[in-house]
């Protein structure tokens, strides 16, 4: 059996953000080896960060990203479950990202559930009425296809993440949230952009 030195543990833990107990478990399944430690905990952080949504995140960072010469300006909210996490590389890394991305893709809100239903409501007649003269069932769908669509534009959390448009945003935080082992939320942002 390879020995663990508690420093191995304090570098993993400070790399990945991970707990002290599943530092230690990953690197005596990986017999010490640093990088396969690392891969191990994304695995493990993976199936389990869908559990972590639930709990409570009242640590974080107020993150700014200033773009184009000072044109535009975002302010984001980022909030995890404790502060050494807030201090952490990847959290900090996740948080100028996601300001990246909304100075870029100009979302105007975090998920559906902030999507006024009045908005929402005239979206539907929008879709509704251009598929008028096809079969009902034929308009409902058409009508969801086209809603669905509508709130992966205007919705941060669903919207392709402008590094990797293989994933979304909420994608991305869940990685990440894998690899820290902390609930992750955006509590809010704003977006300013000269002229608007």
């Amino acid at each position: 059996m390879v020995e663990i030195s508690a420093k191995l543990v304090s570098d993993l833990r400070g790399s990945t953000g991970a707990g002290f107990v599943d530092c230690k478990k990953a690197l005596v399944e990986a017999e010490g080896d640093f990088e396969r430690a690392v891969t191990i905990l994304k695995k493990k952080g993976v199936a389990t960060a869908a559990k972590k949504l639930d709990r409570e995140a009242n640590e974080g960072v107020v993150e700014s990203y200033i773009h184009g010469g000072g044109r535009i300006g975002v302010l984001l909210e980022l909030n995890c479950e404790t502060d050494f996490v807030a201090k952490n590389s990847e959290f900090r890394q996740l948080a100028r990202d996601i300001c990246m991305h909304i100075a870029a893709a100009n979302p105007l809100y975090i998920a559906r559930k902030d999507v006024p239903a009045d908005a929402a409501d005239g979206e539907k007649e929008i879709a509704s009425a251009q598929a008028q003269g096809k079969p009902q069932h034929a308009i409902d769908k058409i009508v969801e296809g086209k809603l669905d669509k509508w709130y992966q534009q205007i919705c941060l959390l669903e919207q392709p993440f402008v590094k990797d448009q293989e994933k979304t945003v909420s994608d991305y935080i869940t990685a990440t949230i894998a690899i820290i082992g902390e609930n992750i939320r955006i509590s809010r942002f704003a977006r300013f952009q000269i002229g608007e």
